[in-house]
């Protein structure tokens, strides 16, 4: 586990921590929806002045 200067756990691993707590919970195919998702809706269509 990697501690930064105060002893405390790095943000690194604390994403890493909560990332496989997801996993456990909800599973594999959970990222791939949420991952799914985020690709819709950041397709480069959103700038409202490319009409």
């Amino acid at each position: 586990m990697v501690r930064n200067n105060n002893g405390n756990m790095s943000r690194e691993e604390a994403g890493r921590k909560g990332g496989e707590k997801v996993k456990q919970k909800y599973g594999q195919e959970h990222f791939e929806e949420i991952g799914e998702k985020g690709g819709r809706n950041s397709g480069g269509n959103n700038n409202k002045n490319n009409s």
